[in-house]
């Protein structure tokens, strides 16, 4: 045991100490490693050794993690994750604010709801503002969270129709060598969209609205020409729009719409010196007022936790990348 200068002491019953202990006591063992305290337990008397300031924010966090698990029946691991993540920056406040911030629940009834800060910025920024650019790396809950925001606009009858839609390009796949018509050739581009509306909204509830014109899947090129009232409007995987693209989509927006542009500027497939329309966008409109620009992070990622640590090595890579590239003299 470290040296301890201060114990606070907590009452739990026989499950609250297994949900909090997790497989293999994990759960108990990334308290300790990461705010550096020891943790014990006697007959449901749960005892926490550290200097003071550590074993408080312990004490805290333990509180918020079984207030969560007793509302969810359990406790996941990305929950205790983050609840380290917000006690290490002393905003372990935040964690049971983002469990009151339920948007919606999908056709199983599990609540859709921000798991970070980030995406509870994100959220916030759709709800406050016309149009709304959410970039970061894949698993961060972009198109997603979006998708929640739009659903629920839709069914408080706040918006007529959802859009969603994409730029159908090529990643490194020909178009032209795949079978059948052109919406055959574009549905694997959107099918993540297809996917999330599914979960959320239910398959017979999205044919429904989408045979009635209500809900409209498509590519970005379908866009050109329209206005759009009284909508919802998503854009994924914007990094791949051209700059007249994006104008063109920006320019559609009608009254009463609503617009959400996402996009991770590492996973750019447009052809090598092509600057990407959203990049274009974030330069050019980042004064205006009525948009927000929301930047999630590696911080922000809700998938496995391998997944973030994929994430954090790809952006330490890219950094170094960029900095040996910075340092080579230029050839006149």
């Amino acid at each position: 045991m470290s040296n301890s200068t201060y114990e606070e002491s907590l009452e739990l019953s026989d499950e609250e100490i297994h949900r909090l202990f997790g497989t293999f006591d994990q759960y108990i063992h990334r308290l300790e490693d990461e705010l550096l305290i020891d943790i014990t337990d006697r007959e449901g008397k749960l005892r926490i050794f550290g200097q003071e300031k550590n074993v408080k924010k312990a004490k805290r966090l333990i509180v918020d993690l079984m207030e969560i698990s007793k509302n969810e029946g359990s406790l996941e691991a990305h929950k205790v994750e983050y609840g380290l993540e917000l006690a290490k920056s002393d905003r372990e406040d935040m964690l049971l604010t983002l469990e009151e911030d339920t948007i919606c629940r999908t056709i199983s009834g599990k609540p859709v709801k921000p798991k970070t800060t980030g995406q509870k910025e994100y959220v916030d920024a759709i709800r406050d503002n016309m149009i709304v650019f959410g970039t970061g790396p894949a698993g961060t809950g972009k198109t997603y969270l979006a998708m929640a925001m739009a659903i629920t606009a839709f069914k408080r009858e706040e918006i007529n129709r959802i859009i969603l839609t994409r730029p159908a390009i090529e990643a490194g796949e020909k178009l032209g060598f795949l079978p059948g018509d052109l919406q055959s050739k574009v549905d694997p581009y959107l099918r993540p969209l297809y996917d999330a509306l599914y979960q959320i909204m239910g398959a017979e509830a999205f044919q429904k609205n989408m045979e009635k014109g209500l809900i409209e899947v498509a590519p970005l090129a379908y866009m050109r020409g329209r206005t759009l009232d009284n909508s919802f409007i998503i854009l994924d995987e914007a990094q791949n729009t051209t700059p007249a693209q994006m104008k063109m989509f920006l320019t559609r927006l009608g009254f009463g719409s609503k617009a959400v542009i996402t996009g991770d500027m590492t996973q750019k497939d447009l052809p090598p010196g092509m600057m990407s329309g959203l990049e274009e966008a974030v330069k050019v409109l980042s004064k205006v007022e009525g948009i927000s620009f929301v930047t999630l992070t590696s911080k922000d990622v809700v998938r496995h936790p391998l997944v973030m640590k994929i994430v954090e090595e790809y952006e330490r890579y890219e950094k170094r990348k960029n900095t040996t590239n910075n340092r080579k003299p230029k050839h006149r």
